[in-house]
């Protein structure tokens, strides 16, 4: 459990980093913004001037005849970048005093002057000539405001594709071991279980008569077969279980009469009556599915201590056969939903936190099903879903 929580906080530490990230990002972008449109504003002003030099038309002006016509050409044609229009009372002043836009005739300019204007583009104005330039800003400029958009789905698409790619790594390498073990377990419990039952004979036949022995050893046959149950579910882990078609109500029967012989006499458990019951088929694995149930049962058992009740309820729906499993427990939080069934999640102190995660790969990757908490309430219950295929 201390894991998955765990898990939770690198989660919202890697969240957290990645929001600061994104804003010390975006705030030097605008900063840089900021800096780029006050030197293209400059740069626009400084255009005008050198505009207004070369239209000004006072022979008398000392400074008239002693202009530098190169210079102030050359700063005219160091503008690139920003698109602009000479104007006067908003009307453009003709295409020769038109910077960095494709236009071909003069109500061609007007049309885009009038369409700056209505975008709110406010002109730099000469406060002596009354020569107005209205200008766009650099392409730059807006490529870099959509810098930190851009940025930020380049990120989440490397995390998004990384996270992928990691988990279903894991994910394989997780299943590989899974079934490794689960078959190196089958394989080490089936010589014992030889052995047993072996010596179980040798006595009968020499304790033959005794009835006492005979009931002894009887039992011992019962919880052999137990055993050599138990081997066979995880003989079938990681190999494709053989489904046979068969009654629901029929297989929670045998998982309640297995588990209420060992359950304290004051749990009740009510379960539908097979010989009452309306038969609804499903075709499932009968040792895989009642492991999955008895799983549920005994974890059932451990939540509600020596007393309570476990009910079981089947519907169907168009598509599925639903067994639903409650019990009167201590209840699961809702932030846990999901979590229950990852492998190593328990809150038991001896627990392995397995047997929901082998419960819903068997449901789910086996059957074709679905297993899910339908509701839970702390201190009043909670109510597993089976969802089954018809």
């Amino acid at each position: 459990m201390d894991l998955y929580d765990k898990k939770s906080r690198w989660k919202i530490y890697l969240a957290i980093a990645g929001v600061i990230i994104l804003l010390v990002s975006l705030f030097y972008t605008r900063f840089l913004v900021r800096q780029l449109a006050a030197e293209a504003r400059y740069k626009v002003e400084v255009t005008l001037l050198a505009y207004n030099k070369l239209l000004e038309d006072n022979p008398n002006d000392l400074c008239y005849n002693c202009r530098d016509i190169d210079f102030l050409l050359n700063i005219i044609d160091k503008n690139t970048t920003i698109p602009l229009i000479l104007a006067e009372n908003g009307k453009a002043q003709g295409t020769d005093y038109v910077r960095n836009l494709e236009v071909k005739d003069l109500d061609e300019l007007n049309a885009e002057l009038q369409r700056m204007i209505s975008k709110g583009a406010e002109p730099i104005v000469d406060p002596n000539s009354g020569i107005e330039i209205y200008y766009k800003e650099p392409a730059i400029l807006n490529q870099l405001r959509l810098f930190p958009i851009i940025q930020l789905l380049l990120i989440a698409a490397f995390i998004f594709f990384g996270y992928v790619s990691f988990s279903s790594a894991r994910r394989a390498e997780q299943n590989r071991v899974w079934v490794g073990m689960a078959k190196e377990t089958a394989h080490q419990l089936g010589t014992p279980i030889s052995g047993i039952v072996a010596w179980i004979e040798h006595l009968r036949a020499i304790k033959e008569g005794d009835e006492e022995v005979n009931e002894i050893l009887d039992e011992l046959g019962k919880d052999v077969s137990r055993l050599d149950l138990i081997a066979d579910r995880f003989s079938k882990i990681g190999s494709e279980p053989k489904l046979e078609t068969v009654n629901i109500f029929d297989e929670l029967e045998n998982s309640r009469a297995y588990m209420q012989r060992r359950a304290p006499r004051k749990v009740d458990f009510h379960f539908p009556d097979p010989g009452t019951s309306k038969v609804l088929h499903v075709k499932l694995n009968s040792h895989l599915f009642n492991w999955v149930v008895e799983n549920l049962l005994r974890n059932a058992l451990d939540a509600m201590g020596p007393r309570g009740t476990i009910s079981a309820e089947v519907y169907e729906d168009d598509q599925y056969v639903n067994i639903d499993l409650s019990d009167t427990g201590k209840g699961i939080p809702s932030a846990k939903f999901r979590a229950v069934f990852q492998p190593g999640f328990t809150t038991k102190k001896r627990g392995w936190g397995l047997g929901l995660s082998l419960a819903k790969r068997i449901i789910e990757e086996y059957h074709n099903g679905k297993i899910f908490v339908k509701k839970s309430e702390e201190n009043v219950g909670t109510t597993f879903t089976i969802r089954l295929p018809k």
